[in-house]
């Protein structure tokens, strides 16, 4: 799956997403990399509004399990479980989100479970960056489905 593609799934199945103007900056079985400009979510205090921030770190968490399950040829539906969402200073302008699939020993545990026709936990994380810094993280556990 390439960066237009996701992009292109983003848009059309989470509208949310086209109003943030999210873009992919990058996809790959191994992360994802989304970016988000600071208009379209800006707040009364003109920086990024906390609803917007955990949006966008969700998406990345969510697309950096939904891109590994493609690339692998996996069929499952991916549901958010619970997060928790730290905000390390005011996003004071454009920012990104950046996750990657659970490491290798979960996912295999993962894909082993969904296996059995169960589904599967896995932990998600997501990091933004504004300026080259960190502003906030996302701590989230998924749950894939397994293919009806």
């Amino acid at each position: 799956m390439n960066t237009n593609e996701l992009e292109t799934y983003l848009h059309q199945r989470i509208p949310l997403s086209r109003a943030m103007a999210v873009e992919v900056r990058s996809a790959t079985a191994d992360g994802v990399e989304l970016f988000a400009p600071l208009a379209p979510n800006i707040n009364h205090r003109d920086t990024v509004f906390g609803g917007s921030a955990s949006a966008v770190a969700i998406l990345a968490a969510w697309s950096a399990l939904y891109v590994r399950m493609r690339a692998e040829q996996r069929a499952g539906r991916i549901v958010i479980r619970r997060n928790k969402m730290s905000y390390e200073r005011p996003i004071t302008g454009d920012f990104t989100a950046k996750s990657a699939p659970p490491e290798a020993a979960a996912w295999a545990k993962a894909i082993t479970t969904l296996g059995k026709g169960r589904p599967a936990r896995v932990h998600v994380a997501a990091t933004l960056e504004c300026g080259g810094e960190q502003v906030g993280v996302l701590e989230g556990e998924s749950v894939v489905m397994p293919a009806a």
